[in-house]
């Protein structure tokens, strides 16, 4: 069945259907139509509409509005260790870096200079023999992502790519699925040093949007790289506040460079995770 399915990721127009399903999730009206399909997407995916800061699903003007709802204050309170989640989801792989070669699934592997898009300078300098950290965000999972640690914005890079899904049949079967798929790099300085966290498009996914520049990724297809460069402490957030969201089910890979973290003794490879949990401190 796996087998199956990436073929089918494989044969289907991956932009087109993100595209339409984009459209659809923005659609307002008819307005029974648009709380059918809430009403319909919380049976399906088991959605704890309760701890969103609004419950009334019927009060949400369209599906992303509520896909990418908030929480309600102190529902995802932030642990007190040097690095939280930034997201909730499941830890699909975790560890340290071999060179430049990180873990996508059990005997599959994926290239650090390919996900950053063949920024050779990047990877080589920054996160070599580094950590890094996946978490896979589900449908029914809350979809912002928030600082792991405080920090400065650097720079950010847009790359192009497909928009397989990246669940965990797919990272099982297609070799270098996080490095095919469109993805969103932002780089930052914190009081231990630069952390960059990667944002990775998917498969219906009707966009990546930050709180500095909104949309950065969408289902229109973009072929370029795109790059951009901030000032020192020209965009700062402390950690726990809110870098961006998903419309739709994605990927956050955090990366660390050599030396500089110990991942906490209780994280586990699958387990279920929420925003602000502990997953490592500075050494």
């Amino acid at each position: 069945m796996d087998s199956l399915f990436l073929l089918l990721q494989k044969i289907i127009p991956q932009r087109s259907l993100s595209f339409l399903c984009a459209w659809i999730a923005e659609c307002r009206n008819p307005e029974w139509f648009k709380n059918s399909l809430i009403k319909v997407f919380i049976k399906i995916f088991d959605v704890d509409v309760n701890e969103a800061s609004e419950a009334d699903a019927r009060k949400y003007e369209n599906f992303n509005a509520f896909f990418t709802r908030s929480l309600r204050p102190g529902s995802r309170p932030i642990a007190n260790s040097d690095i939280v989640s930034p997201a909730d989801g499941v830890v699909s792989q975790f560890g340290f870096i071999d060179r430049e070669s990180l873990v996508q699934a059990k005997g599959r592997f994926f290239l650090l200079s390919e996900l950053l898009g063949f920024d050779e300078k990047t990877s080589q300098q920054d996160f070599e023999d580094g950590a890094f950290l996946t978490i896979y965000l589900s449908p029914r999972d809350y979809h912002r992502f928030h600082m792991p640690v405080s920090g400065s914005l650097l720079s950010t890079r847009y790359v192009p790519g497909k928009l397989y899904s990246v669940n965990a049949a797919t990272a099982k079967k297609l070799d270098n699925l996080y490095a095919r798929n469109e993805r969103y790099i932002a780089n930052f300085s914190g009081m231990q040093g630069r952390f960059a966290m990667v944002a990775v498009g998917a498969m219906i996914v009707a966009g990546i949007e930050t709180v500095w520049s909104g949309t950065v990724a969408s289902s229109s297809l973009i072929t370029e790289v795109r790059e951009h460069r901030y000032k020192e402490k020209c965009i700062y957030l402390d950690k726990g506040e809110e870098v961006g969201r998903f419309k739709f089910g994605s990927t956050v890979i955090l990366l660390f460079p050599k030396d500089s973290i110990n991942w906490d003794k209780n994280l586990r490879l699958g387990q279920s995770i929420k925003m602000g949990e502990s997953i490592a401190n500075y050494r």
